[in-house]
């Protein structure tokens, strides 16, 4: 998307007169659901409602998984465009949602990417962490760690961390793995698994036969 293409997506976000500039978050997220992310993340920062707009979409976002019918609104492509417009403005209202996330909801519905608000929602919560000095990071292993392992391994990621920065971790389990782990930390990825020891000896013992 073209710095114009932007700028115009932020000012339909933002409800401010001074949204020629954009402020990008910390952490950037590629794809559609990133410019619309970063777009979203602009105008908030503008209007300085960051926590409420990341608190909005978290509650509209479980509204969606636990609401079967919310869910098929959103996701049908065959409901008119105008529709869809309509009843997100009445949904906003009725829930006092804000000016910014009411103009997201609004925006998507126009351009028919509906569809892709999950995965806007997603983008804009790893833009909040990043804003927040958190970093994501997840660990894939074949049997769940206990405490001992879990508090040793947090401490070991956090050697990564500037001083400001905090970890968040998840922890995955993947018997295919067979041992070892699969560490990812912001944009770092390290496989440390036996899986994939055991595949790279095979090719190599492959290759030499």
């Amino acid at each position: 998307m073209s710095l114009m293409k932007t700028n115009m997506l932020v000012r339909s976000l933002s409800t401010s007169s001074a949204a020629s500039q954009l402020i990008k978050p910390t952490v950037q997220v590629f794809g559609l659901e990133g410019r619309y992310a970063t777009a979203l993340y602009s105008a908030a920062s503008k209007s300085k409602s960051l926590d409420v707009v990341e608190k909005e979409l978290r509650q509209f976002q479980q509204s969606i998984k636990a609401d079967a019918k919310l869910k098929e609104f959103i996701i049908n492509p065959t409901l008119k465009r105008s529709l869809k417009v309509d009843a997100l403005k009445h949904v906003s209202s009725k829930v006092n949602l804000s000016a910014t996330t009411s103009n997201l909801l609004g925006l998507m519905a126009e351009n028919g990417r509906l569809g892709k608000l999950d995965a806007v929602i997603n983008a804009f919560k790893i833009m909040m962490a990043g804003h927040r000095g958190e970093v994501t990071c997840e660990v894939i292993t074949a049997k769940p760690l206990d405490q001992a392992q879990r508090q040793s391994l947090e401490a070991a990621l956090k050697k990564f961390l500037k001083g400001n920065e905090s970890i968040q971790l998840t922890a995955k389990v993947d018997p295919s793995l067979i041992g070892g782990m699969i560490v990812s930390i912001g944009d770092k990825y390290v496989d440390m698994s036996v899986a994939s020891k055991v595949k790279k000896y095979t090719e190599i013992i492959s290759a030499a036969a």
